[in-house]
């Protein structure tokens, strides 16, 4: 089969398509035929090296497909059967095994494109907004990237639950993205902080969603109101440098968490309510899901670099 493989962690010339055996499911695994696979910015991590693993491996976290074949003791899943994953290591490639407890059956009216545009970016969008800071009608929320992929879907779950949204974006084409999503605001990066408190009356928001990283983090602290929380779940513009816990003080007891959607989704029964809701959503159409390009299989790398290079909005897909 075709596949996407990463012998030597580096930049996006490290994925290499190249041609390897059909995987064999092993006990409590399915195989799947791989319709879509969504492109991450965790993919990037695992191809840099940033987060090791060991080599040479298959990357893409996430997926969707119907099921080939079943390995031995799986028993509430059948050949046939339309599944999506996310957290699981292989997408990039035709046929990916899949551990069945991680499998998603998808409902009629969801089609695999969707799911794999949607599982890891929408869980986490689900997990930051319900569980990490669960927003209540007339919080005031401050979304960085609201025009990419968990941006998006953040900025409607908040809306979903009744917050107003500060969203920050990069060009006027991502400002209409983020306002056509429901943000009540749009505001650029340069003197973000200032504009926040501007926009709420001094006050600051009660909660940042920051999958930036390094280079908003400051003012994303600058912009919370007293105990406000920062959820800082990602790191696109690099890891944030150590700092001085009293920042937390100073800036009126607020609160600082690095949540990650594994912890999010431990269990079986955690990981189908929040894929319920998720789903449930984007079949009724109060969850819209925004693919911004769509690469063939053999084109990872290019789909890496206008990731990185901030040339893309909404979600990137591999097709095999």
């Amino acid at each position: 089969m075709h596949a996407i493989v990463v012998a030597d962690p580096g930049d996006s010339s490290a994925l290499v398509p190249t041609e390897v055996p059909d995987p064999e499911p092993g006990p409590g695994e399915v195989l799947v035929d791989v319709a879509a696979s969504g492109v991450n910015f965790i993919d990037v991590y695992h191809r840099e090296g940033r987060y090791p693993l060991p080599t040479p491996f298959v990357p893409g976290s996430e997926g969707a497909g119907t099921v080939a074949a079943l390995g031995p003791g799986v028993a509430d899943i059948a050949v046939g059967d339309r599944v999506g994953w996310q957290g699981v290591l292989g997408g990039y490639a035709q046929k990916a095994v899949i551990p069945a407890d991680r499998a998603i059956p998808l409902p009629e009216g969801i089609d695999p494109e969707q799911a794999a545009a949607v599982l890891l970016q929408g869980l986490t969008a689900h997990y930051l907004a319900t569980s990490t800071y669960a927003v209540q009608p007339g919080d005031d929320v401050l979304v960085h990237a609201a025009a990419g992929g968990v941006g998006l879907l953040l900025t409607q779950i908040v809306k979903l639950r009744g917050g107003r949204v500060i969203a920050t974006v990069s060009t006027a084409e991502k400002e209409k993205l983020a306002r056509d999503a429901g943000a009540d605001e749009v505001i650029r990066y340069e003197g973000f902080a200032e504009a926040v408190r501007a926009l709420t009356g001094g006050q600051g928001v009660h909660v940042v969603y920051d999958g930036v990283g390094a280079a908003t983090f400051d003012d994303s602290l600058a912009s919370l109101r007293p105990r406000g929380v920062l959820a800082l779940y990602g790191a696109a513009s690099g890891p944030v440098p150590p700092f001085d816990p009293q920042r937390l003080n100073s800036g009126g007891s607020l609160y600082l968490t690095r949540p990650t959607l594994a912890h999010y989704a431990a269990t079986r029964e955690e990981l189908l309510a929040r894929t319920g809701d998720v789903l449930g959503w984007v079949a009724s159409g109060e969850l819209k899901v925004h693919i911004g390009g769509r690469y063939p299989l053999a084109d990872a790398k290019r789909a890496h670099d206008d990731l990185q290079g901030r040339r893309t909005t909404g979600k990137l897909l591999l097709i095999p």
